[in-house]
């Protein structure tokens, strides 16, 4: 007796092998059978021909640490059959903290309108998180940015060997408690501060644990290869596998630089590194607005912060950094840089800073300045974005069969508490835009191997038991959409669309979506079981 039977779909396993129409059938929250079900033994049997009936999508790179504390229901990925989501990334995690005051600092898309129990250890987070009503299966990496603010808070130096051991004992915590990774951002502060040998302690509790050390790494333009380079050093001299963060480089780095770097993978696999890599499917890059603040500028309190860009000399010093996040600011090239996310400034989202320095009558670099004045209290929330990736660098990613696809976004919705906040540019639509673009529109890759990239390779290297495939004893995580129709409606000025062309997801056995439409149920939880990978 199954609970539910998909009828004659499409079926890939998500594997890459060649799809089969066969039926899918589904007990208890998990496939009990793969081929042709003949007898009528099935509580509900839905048709699904002429459909793709794929493993539900794994997004392993997310920032939704705090958006699914404040509304768990995660629709603006369920809305494209993202099942799982992997959530800790570049550094910045909401647990451990020292205090319930600290949370707001290290929760990214933090809102005072969330109602939730506070926290402070890794484990105790993730209880809360477990408690809330969830849409997807959450994997929970802890990052090196918010283990430093608990142990140094916010000192602009990277710690002395009796801080790095405090920092790595925290981390071996984390990890007993359900991390299911390590993540650094050294583009961010205070990541920026750490070298290697302040990562390397941290990193090697990771390697203990089976688990990946996910890096943003330190740059991605002129300094590319120093950046790639420090990353694999790192993980070598930990002995950890390393997954290295969206590494397609930015505005700035040389024409080869993608080339180069996929060599330099090589020849280190060559040696028996354990690398990989992710993408994201879209040639804009996204980030918080106040990365663009050198270090000093970024130090201290957000009240520290909003003080500074109220100082105009300090705002000149700001202005006149030499070596600021993206280089295109450097550049000045505005009418490439749109605002994503704002608090007090909704009505500028999506206006590129040419547009908006000209509505306000002031430098396109003051009109950044001022934004990041006004948000106050929500400057961590505050987005932009900006044309800085090439489509061919993309494309000879995606090409490589170790390479995964994730959105680097949120979860959110286009109702309730957070149905102002934007993540990211294609935050409503990655998973679909990838299908489309890439693998319908211009056939980058087959259907069955752009899957791959998006259910069986996370779910392996992130060490998920019984995920990412459509076989027979795995849990029913199942995205069932048409081909021909998956499409993001994302813009630049509608950002909050909901992609179309997804008919049914099902988490854990539980329909989230039907026909196309969005069910009340919520049936994801936190996953803290990961199979034992060596390093």
């Amino acid at each position: 007796m199954f609970d539910l039977v998909l009828k004659g779909g499409e079926v890939h396993d998500g594997s890459g092998a060649a799809p089969e129409v066969t039926d899918v059938g589904i007990k208890d929250g998990m496939i009990v059978e793969v081929g042709e079900i003949t007898s009528d033994t099935a509580t509900e049997t839905i048709d699904v021909s002429g459909l793709t009936v794929s493993p539900g999508f794994i997004d392993m790179h997310t920032h939704s640490d705090f958006t699914l504390i404040a509304d768990g229901r995660a629709e603006s990925q369920v809305h494209q059959g993202v099942t799982t989501e992997v959530i800790g990334q570049c550094g910045i995690s909401c647990a451990p903290v020292c205090s319930h005051g600290a949370i707001r600092q290290v929760s990214p898309w933090f809102t005072e309108k969330a109602k939730h129990r506070k926290w402070l250890g890794f484990g105790e987070y993730l209880d809360v998180l477990d408690d809330t009503e969830l849409g997807v299966n959450v994997v929970a990496f802890v990052g090196h940015g918010t283990i430093h603010r608990a142990v140094l808070g916010d000192e602009l130096h990277a710690g002395e060997p009796d801080d790095v051991a405090k920092m790595a004992k925290l981390v071996d915590q984390c990890m007993e408690e359900g991390a299911g990774g390590f993540s650094s951002g050294l583009e961010y502060f205070p990541g920026s501060l750490a070298a290697p040998d302040h990562l390397i302690p941290m990193v090697e509790v990771a390697a203990k644990y089976g688990r990946l050390y996910a890096t943003h790494v330190r740059n991605r333009d002129t300094a590319y290869d120093l950046g790639f380079a420090e990353a694999m050093s790192t993980a070598r001299q930990a002995g950890a596998r390393l997954q290295i963060s969206h590494i397609q480089p930015k505005f700035g780095a040389p024409s080869h630089a993608m080339e180069h770097t996929l060599e330099m993978i090589d020849i280190a696999r060559n040696h028996d590194a354990d690398i990989a890599f992710d993408v994201i499917p879209h040639d804009w890059n996204h980030t918080l607005m106040a990365a663009i603040l050198p270090k000093w500028a970024q130090a201290g309190s957000i009240d520290d912060v909003l003080k500074r860009l109220a100082d105009p000399v300090a705002r000149e010093r700001i202005k006149n950094n030499p070596k600021p996040m993206w280089l295109i600011v450097k550049a000045r090239q505005w009418k490439d840089i749109i605002l994503l996310n704002a608090t007090e400034n909704t009505d500028l989202v999506g206006a590129s800073f040419e547009e908006i320095g000209r509505l306000r009558g002031v430098d396109p670099y003051d009109a950044v300045l001022d934004i990041l004045l006004e948000e106050g209290a929500n400057i961590m929330s505050t987005m932009w974005s900006s044309k800085s990736f090439l489509n061919s660098d993309i494309d000879l990613c995606l090409k490589q069969p170790e390479c995964a696809v994730i959105s680097d976004t949120v979860a959110i919705a286009n109702d309730g508490i957070l149905s102002n906040h934007i993540g990211s540019l294609s935050g409503y639509g990655w998973a679909a835009r990838f299908l489309q673009y890439y693998v319908r529109d211009r056939g980058v890759l087959s259907l069955s191997e752009a899957l791959r990239k998006i259910t069986s390779i996370p779910a392996e290297r992130l060490g998920l038991k019984r995920r990412g495939k459509l076989r027979k004893g795995f849990h029913a995580d199942i995205c069932v959409f048409d081909p021909t129709a998956i499409t993001s409606n994302a813009t630049a000025r509608h950002p909050r669309r909901y992609a179309s062309g997804i008919v049914h997801v099902l988490v854990n056995g539980t329909l989230s979506m039907r026909n196309g439409q969005r069910t009340t149920r919520n049936n994801g939880t936190v996953l803290r079981d990961f199979s034992r990978i060596a390093s």
